[in-house]
């Protein structure tokens, strides 16, 4: 009877243990199954992509390519402007180089043509003063050292000496007249010429001295003349605000000079340098 009972308890366990396999293995057949169509629909979802990827690389590749031959060409475009910029760029600089250098040939030049025009004005004057005192009397005014048919004698010989370029000469001679007689009528005259003399030799210190000496000589008509030559001194010297200044009281101070437009001008040419 027991063992009966025992197989039968055996059988049932048996029985109940094959039936929660059975159970537990349907479980898993179906979680396994769930798990394969995931990973059927995963496997689906990645070939779809990678025939996306694969349709799309192709363009992508081309696009890439397009990319680096724009950025070649804009390199190359960047380089080429940056190449002009700096090409025009220095033909700016030479440009102004050459400008700087024009406006001081310019400048050469025209100070050249001053210093040519003022000798043509001074000899002009130095011929008219001979002409006329060969031609016409001076003041027969007795002097204790010398005649006045002496002076303009010695006066012609001096005014010669600086139209022959012997301008030596020509300053002994002016001196020793103006040191000989200050009183006679060619002596402010001697001394604008001394002064001429030094101005003509470029010694512009020594003839700022003594075209200033002009101004001692009472009734004078060399006064707006030298006042002219103080302004050519100082501006030659490089004295342009001296030269300035010289030039301006020419025009204060003698309004009918026959070198009023002359010192306007020369005012003018320092003011826009």
């Amino acid at each position: 009877m027991m063992n009966r009972l025992f197989k039968s308890i055996a059988t049932i366990l048996i029985l109940a243990s094959f039936s929660i396999v059975t159970a537990q293995d349907a479980a898993t057949k179906r979680e396994m199954k769930r798990l394969n169509a995931k990973i059927d629909r995963q496997n689906v979802r990645v070939d779809s992509l990678d025939t996306q990827i694969r349709m799309l690389l192709p363009e992508l590749q081309n696009a890439l390519k397009a990319n680096l031959k724009a950025k070649e060409q804009t390199d190359s475009v960047a380089i080429l402007l940056i190449n002009r910029i700096n090409t025009i760029q220095n033909k700016m600089r030479l440009m102004e180089d050459k400008a700087a250098y024009i406006d001081s040939v310019n400048f050469e030049i025209l100070a050249q043509l001053v210093m040519i025009e003022n000798k043509i004005v001074t000899l002009t004057n130095s011929f008219t003063e001979m002409y006329n005192l060969k031609n016409n009397r001076v003041n027969d005014k007795v002097s204790a050292k010398i005649s006045p048919a002496e002076y303009k004698k010695s006066y012609i010989d001096a005014l010669s000496n600086y139209q022959n370029g012997e301008f030596e000469k020509a300053v002994t001679g002016f001196a020793g007249l103006v040191m000989s007689d200050p009183g006679n009528d060619l002596a402010d005259n001697s001394q604008y010429w001394l002064a001429e003399c030094y101005y003509t030799m470029k010694n512009y210190k020594r003839a700022v001295i003594e075209f200033e000496k002009v101004f001692t000589f009472p009734g004078t008509d060399k006064d707006d003349d030298a006042q002219l030559k103080l302004g050519h001194c100082h501006r030659s010297m490089g004295n342009i605000d001296k030269a300035r200044e010289e030039y301006q009281r020419l025009i204060d101070y003698f309004p009918g000079s026959e070198f009023f437009e002359k010192a306007r001008e020369s005012l003018k040419q320092l003011n826009v340098q």
